[in-house]
């Protein structure tokens, strides 16, 4: 009998006066889904620096998870982008639901200035693009909570390493209804999202060794 293994996907709260945030929109039509021997666990993050953190580590320390995908909101792009790094800085260009707005403050005092996604961004990006789907890897996750968490995510598969565990962070465009309120902004349909996030999944838990080819944006 094959082993189970469990996804945890995470998507955040609205912010900034949303009604919406894609990432949760996408994440939980996708809880219970069946990728081959793995289920899929979607799990709401505050958006909330600190808080986001915890709550990730509770999801994580629930499920023990072999997957662990943080997707997030990039409102202004047009393209599904797996990040590549996490820096260890939180710079708020503006404040978090809680009101907290840090500026040039460490996610994790003395701990590296960055890491690398342990997801075969390359490899996401090319089954992506196969599927008519725009993607591009990103390497920029910013300074806000998405990054926050990104950096929170890879610290701990750094210091408690597990077998098997890996994770990243993908940013999704706007909603069309979103973007309305925002003329010559970007979006993607919701269906196409989580098409998206079933192929992301699907090419994580199949591939090990990242592919060795362009994957970047043009600009």
């Amino acid at each position: 009998m094959a082993q189970r293994t469990d996804v945890l996907l995470t998507g955040f709260d609205p912010f900034e006066r949303e009604a919406l945030n894609p990432s949760w929109e996408a994440v939980r039509a996708l809880d219970g889904w069946q990728c081959g021997h793995a289920t899929v666990h979607a799990r709401r993050m505050p958006c909330v620096f600190g808080q986001a953190i915890e709550a990730l580590a509770g999801a994580m320390d629930e499920l023990q998870p072999r997957l662990v995908l943080c997707i997030g909101q990039a409102g202004g792009r047009a393209e599904i982008t797996p990040e590549r790094v996490a820096i260890n800085i939180d710079d708020g260009r503006i404040a978090d639901n809680a009101g907290r707005q840090p500026i040039d403050m460490p996610v994790v005092p003395g701990a590296p200035a960055a890491y690398f996604s342990t997801l075969p961004i390359k490899a996401m990006v090319r089954d992506l693009r196969a599927a008519g789907i725009p993607a591009s890897v990103s390497n920029t996750a910013g300074t806000f909570v998405c990054n926050h968490l990104f950096y929170g995510l890879m610290h701990r598969i750094a210091t408690h390493p597990a077998a098997g565990l890996r994770g990243g962070l993908i940013h999704i465009p706007y909603l069309p209804e979103q973007a309305a309120r925002f003329p010559g902004a970007p979006s993607m349909s919701l269906a196409t999202m989580v098409e998206a996030l079933r192929i992301a999944v699907a090419t994580a838990l199949a591939v090990e060794k990242d592919v060795a080819e362009t994957g970047g944006q043009l600009h």
